[in-house]
């Protein structure tokens, strides 16, 4: 533990690593480090893991096994839509690649859990029967794994008409506040959570083609901006006083999402993040919910344009991931299972290959 807190607390200067960087002979191809190539094998693994997790339920979706998950945590929904993620990050797309196969039963899943009616109040809506966590969270992740699916397949007319139908849902469930609640209409009551999913979706869905209201993404915005406390961190909700590390990162990637990069707001949050995290560190604290401050630290930190923010967390990140992985692949001991973890942690790992557009610096 000392030694993770070393290098989290220790400053990279960006001259020393050019220093220490050996200067490459024209010509000559770069050998992937050690490093590299453990991660690779691990995210390698947690696919296979996956793929063969996705082969017990029969129906395209990834198992919440509820002889490790409280009944309250059952969320095959949202857990399904990670896992796609996972996999369209790591390169594989619907029928391509790898495991295409296992993408291409995934998309179909959360396509088939799309709301079509007509004249259903809540068209557009991407839910499963008996999955009460997920709501418009789940939504929102089917959502963005959805759009970057479909700037993979820009033909399939299925994934777009869910598509537009859900991004329509999101435009007309927003909240007089500019956020969003857990279920999909209009309330006086938000979350920021919630609003940063959804937003990360609109911003992924408008990137693959798909038209979104340019006003609704100002209201987020502003309200997002509004959870912002004084010392640089992030509420859960307007009126509230309690913040984290993992709300405050979901808060700059959704700034991020939106267009908005190294302003003011985002750097007195970030300072915020590594206060907390050093004297977490040091109290040997664990957060509630580590995986979700995971992904959203990794994309905080991976779209800063002072890259040593991201080199700085990830060298100790991946230390940890890369311990902990299990020998069948997965990861587990979360509350939400072990294909919620192990998607999350495949994504952070291959944050930095850069494949989708959400995650790209």
């Amino acid at each position: 533990m000392i030694a993770l807190l070393l290098l989290w607390a220790a400053p990279l200067r960006c001259d020393d690593q050019d220093k220490a960087r050996p200067e490459r002979a024209p010509g000559l191809v770069e050998v992937a480090s050690p490093a590299s190539l453990a991660t690779e094998r691990a995210v390698e693994a947690g696919l296979a893991y996956l793929a063969r997790a996705q082969q017990r339920t029969g129906d395209g979706s990834f198992p919440v096994d509820l002889t490790e998950v409280a009944k309250e945590d059952y969320s095959p929904l949202g857990v399904s839509a990670l896992c796609t993620l996972a996999f369209l990050e790591a390169g594989n797309a619907p029928g391509r690649g790898p495991h295409g196969q296992a993408v291409a039963r995934a998309i179909e899943y959360l396509v088939q859990h799309a709301d079509l009616a007509p004249n259903s109040a809540t068209r557009g809506y991407i839910t499963a029967a008996g999955d009460q966590l997920s709501r418009t969270h789940g939504h929102g992740y089917a959502t963005l794994a959805l759009a970057e699916a479909y700037g993979m397949a820009p033909d399939s007319q299925r994934i777009r008409e869910v598509l537009i139908a859900a991004v329509r849902l999101i435009e007309t469930s927003q909240g007089i506040e500019g956020g969003w609640m857990y279920t999909p209409r209009p309330s006086i009551d938000h979350e920021g959570s919630v609003t940063i999913c959804l937003v990360q979706a609109l911003r992924a869905a408008r990137d693959s083609g798909i038209q979104v209201d340019a006003g609704v993404i100002e209201r987020a915005v502003d309200y997002v901006r509004r959870l912002q406390k004084e010392d640089g961190t992030f509420r859960y909700q307007l009126g509230a006083e309690r913040s984290s590390v993992a709300l405050t990162a979901a808060g700059i990637a959704t700034l991020n999402a939106a267009g908005h990069y190294d302003e003011t707001a985002i750097q007195s949050g970030i300072d915020a993040i590594w206060s907390r995290l050093i004297a977490a560190e040091e109290q040997s604290g664990v957060d509630d919910f580590p995986e979700y401050q995971r992904l959203y630290l990794a994309q905080a930190f991976w779209q800063l344009s002072d890259t040593s923010h991201f080199e700085r967390w990830f060298e100790v990140e991946r230390a940890r991931l890369l311990r902990t992985q299990d020998e069948d692949g997965g990861w587990k001991g979360s509350r939400f299972g072990t294909c919620y973890a192990t998607a999350v942690n495949c994504l952070v790992l291959s944050l930095p290959e850069g494949l989708l557009p959400i995650f790209q610096r």
